[in-house]
């Protein structure tokens, strides 16, 4: 059954190499150009292109991206930004190192993964600081502690998302191969809605609350947090390719400025910051009470209790370290991740200047 658990991550690993093969045969010139004048005042003012590739579709989970450019922060950093929804069949690294996007959100994980199979990519800045990651059950499951998962149907997301509901499993103390029966999560929880799994998996900003949406009470699940077990492993963080960082650090820094002041301007207005989240969602695809909700629970894995706005986007030597663990311990990399050159701490460091 473990090499079950491998297999959606095999296909990850095949896209990116595809895409470093891609790579390597291109031109590696900065992908920045000048886009079409705009003028301002009295003067023309020229704005610098920029794409930036989300990891999922228009969601308050980039909320502060969308801010950014909704009220010309990116703008006032002389960068016209342009934002591509993901999806389903968008490999986020492939997208930043083929050139398509100049920046990209992914989670950490998949960013060592993409280093680790030689992919030259770097994070600009750290945008979730904690796991969203919740392992739910239904009180009828009877499942009060974590050691009553042996013997029951856990499901999770696979590729590279699967490692730390392992993590957790084992340090509970059973062994994820043997005691419990591992499920693939789709992306909706029909699954655990007709009692598939014992167990599902789901983020704090998004399934868990469409659990909640569905009717089922806060008192009819039993819930395990992944972060406070201390298995949590980091998820967005903004990265690119790191010869496009080394000839655009000025316009990297300038991005990352924009966005992280974004974030806190989505973080400190959240009615506001939705209207623009919804103005951008595709028409049916969510409700407002929904990402409501969402960018409440989002702004507080981005800026939790204790961070002040300038800490927005840092990184957390503890986080990066416990995240490259789990990663090495469960063959998500192969050999320690060098963490010192995977984080380009000077950008962030200037961005908030």
């Amino acid at each position: 059954m473990y090499k079950t658990l491998k297999s959606g991550l095999m296909v990850v690993v095949l896209m990116l190499a595809v895409a470093l093969l891609a790579a390597c045969s291109a031109k590696t010139e900065p992908s920045a150009e000048p886009a079409a004048a705009s003028s301002g005042g009295d003067a023309e003012q020229s704005l610098t292109k920029v794409k930036i590739q989300l990891k999922w579709v228009p969601q308050a989970q980039f909320a502060g991206i969308y801010a950014a450019k909704e009220q010309g922060f990116f703008e006032d950093e002389g960068i016209d930004a342009e934002i591509i929804p993901g999806g389903p069949d968008i490999v986020i690294e492939q997208q930043v190192v083929n050139g398509a996007a100049d920046v990209g959100i992914t989670g950490v994980d998949s960013l060592l993964v993409s280093r680790d199979n030689g992919l030259p990519l770097v994070s600009l800045a750290q945008i979730s600081q904690k796991s969203s990651y919740r392992l739910i059950a239904k009180k009828s499951a009877g499942i009060t502690d974590p050691a009553q998962m042996k013997g029951k149907k856990v499901s999770t997301w696979f590729g590279s998302q699967q490692f730390q509901v392992l993590a957790f499993i084992e340090k509970n103390g059973l062994d994820p191969k043997k005691d419990i029966e591992l499920v693939k999560q789709g992306f909706t929880m029909d699954q655990f809605f007709n009692d598939q799994v014992d167990v599902a998996t789901a983020t704090i900003y998004n399934e868990y609350h469409v659990v909640l949406e569905s009717g089922v009470q806060e008192s009819d699940l039993d819930v395990f947090n992944i972060e406070e077990a201390g298995v949590g492993m980091l998820e967005d963080t903004l990265i690119a390719k790191k010869d496009w960082v080394d000839g655009n650090r000025d316009l990297a820094v300038k991005v990352t400025r924009a966005i992280l002041k974004g974030w806190n301007y989505a973080i400190d207005n959240q009615e506001e910051t939705v209207d623009i989240v919804m103005s951008n969602v595709t028409d049916g695809s969510t409700t407002r009470e929904h990402q409501v909700t969402m960018l409440e629970e989002i702004a507080k894995l981005i800026r939790p209790e204790g961070f002040t706005e300038q800490q927005v986007g840092s990184f957390v030597d503890e986080s990066f370290a416990r995240t490259a663990d789990i990663a090495l311990n469960y063959g998500l990399i192969k050999k320690a991740a060098n963490l010192d050159e995977a984080l380009e701490k000077s950008i962030y460091e200037e961005a908030v200047k």
